[in-house]
């Protein structure tokens, strides 16, 4: 359904803004506590998921001097979105040339003094067929796990990204600390990740987690709602046909308060940080509505003490123009507002 604006001045939604913010709980000792045992990963944006680095392209578009211009923003980390299953050969085993370009990146990303985290990104595999992913993750973290034990002591290891679709939480559970088990042999004390299953509830109380292993952090992404976030996006026959939609009365604020002060409540019981891993709006949607959805998704972020990364870069939902080699300014002060 259309959001639909309410008639009141700028200066009152920004009060009620202000209230809605309030309302969230802030990062009390409980997850403080948690985060003392893993890397405070700050604000990080997602990097080089569909980027032709894998394939041996250079600036196709990312270049690796853009983390330069990452790191100057005010951004403290990188997710980078990789797809394993498709560089795997024979018995699963991942191709050594990627490998090393991989290594490339990593080091370039520590280089410029930005924390790197590698996300298995293979999704549409695992949400489509459990039994097919399966396998091939398991043999994707034995074999990272292996060639970075002991080195690039700042990297962190990010499981699975937005397991779902066919997935439940019981099977999402048991393959989650099948790949924890084959991590923790070679990487005792190694930062992972671990994401809740994507689905719209947040079915964040149904995650089960190694309870000695304080070396986790907890992740989920955020799009709701998908008709305003997703709209326009020419990939969906059903997204593609929706919009103009607004986003920012009173009821949009309260309703994406209450998912977040769900994951926080959760948080503050299990004694776990958490991290946001994307969230975004696709371009076609009104700019100011755009930037009212990022501002409150981060600056909410911000206030409950959790690390995000904001979704993308470049290609689609860019904060970066590749072509003109310029950040979007009014997409960056929403994200990392300039310091007064």
């Amino acid at each position: 359904m259309t959001a639909i604006r309410a008639p009141w001045s700028r200066g009152f939604r920004l009060v009620a803004a202000a209230f809605v913010l309030a309302s969230l709980p802030a990062a009390h000792g409980t997850e403080q506590a948690a985060a003392r045992n893993v890397p405070k990963l700050g604000r990080g944006i997602n990097i080089l998921g569909y980027d032709g680095i894998w394939e041996g392209g250079r600036n196709a578009p990312f270049r690796l001097d853009n983390l330069a211009a990452i790191k100057k923003a005010g951004f403290a980390h990188v997710r980078i979105n990789f797809f394993g299953f498709k560089f795997m050969g024979p018995e699963d085993v991942l191709d050594e040339m990627v490998l090393r370009r991989l290594d490339a990146v990593i080091e370039e990303v520590l280089a410029r003094g930005l924390i790197p985290i590698v996300d298995e990104h293979d999704t549409h595999i695992c949400q489509r067929d459990v039994t097919e992913c399966a396998p091939k993750l398991r043999a994707f973290w034995r074999q990272i796990a292996e060639r970075y034990a002991g080195r690039y002591p700042e990297l962190v290891f990010e499981i699975l990204n937005e397991p779902g679709g066919q997935m439940t939480s019981s099977s999402w559970n048991t393959l989650l600390n099948e790949c924890l088990e084959i991590v923790r042999r070679t990487n005792p004390e190694r930062p992972v990740i671990a994401a809740v299953l994507n689905v719209d509830e947040i079915p964040i109380d149904e995650l089960v987690l190694p309870a000695d292993d304080r070396n986790l952090i907890v992740t989920f992404h955020y799009y709701a709602p998908l008709r305003f976030t997703h709209q326009g996006a020419p990939w969906s026959q059903t997204f593609s046909r929706i919009g103009p939609l607004d986003w920012g009365s009173a009821d949009d604020e309260a309703n994406a308060a209450a998912d977040f002060r769900k994951v926080s409540v959760w948080a503050e019981k299990e004694k776990r940080p958490i991290y946001l891993g994307e969230f975004g709006v696709y371009e076609r949607a009104p700019s100011d509505a755009r930037l009212r959805y990022l501002s409150f998704v981060a600056r909410s972020a911000d206030r409950l003490g959790w690390s995000w990364a904001y979704w993308q870069f470049d290609h689609d939902f860019a904060a970066f123009d590749s072509a003109r080699q310029a950040w979007k300014p009014d997409i960056l002060r929403a994200l990392i507002p300039p310091q007064r």
